[in-house]
């Protein structure tokens, strides 16, 4: 039976410092990559809580429209006793949150307008990254 030789030189695998340079290399590009990412994720929160916005404040138009007066709170668009109640004027049976799954603020008559609808955004308070239907 014929011995197997082995040949060092035949044999193939990384060593440790190939792998440590590899990992290294991925830490790198993840430092980078992730930064960006969680910057679009946010923005993308306050886009989808700016569309949320323009969508009350449409249907709270709508109400309006129908009845003649503002809704007392913005549950009154799913449901409503007034006898001039058209609705619902909302597609889902239940008011959206927030991306920061907070309820939206209501406000009728409003500080700018006839009413005010408004999320206190990432950081729960009412400032200048509040998203608002005023804007």
């Amino acid at each position: 039976m014929p011995k197997k030789r082995f040949n060092s030189v035949a044999e193939k695998g990384f060593t440790l410092i190939e792998i440590l340079i590899v990992v290294g290399i991925i830490g790198l590009i993840a430092s980078l990559v992730v930064p960006n990412l969680l910057g679009r994720y946010e923005r993308a929160k306050g886009e989808i809580a700016k569309a949320q916005v323009e969508m009350l404040s449409s249907a709270v138009q709508a109400f309006i429209l129908d009845t003649g007066r503002c809704p007392k709170s913005l549950t009154d668009l799913i449901h409503s006793d007034d006898s001039k109640w058209e609705g619902p004027y909302l597609s889902k049976d239940r008011i959206p949150l927030d991306p920061w799954n907070r309820d939206y603020q209501y406000k009728c008559p409003g500080e700018h307008g006839r009413f005010d609808i408004y999320s206190l955004g990432p950081n729960n308070r009412f400032d200048e990254e509040s998203i608002k239907s005023w804007e």
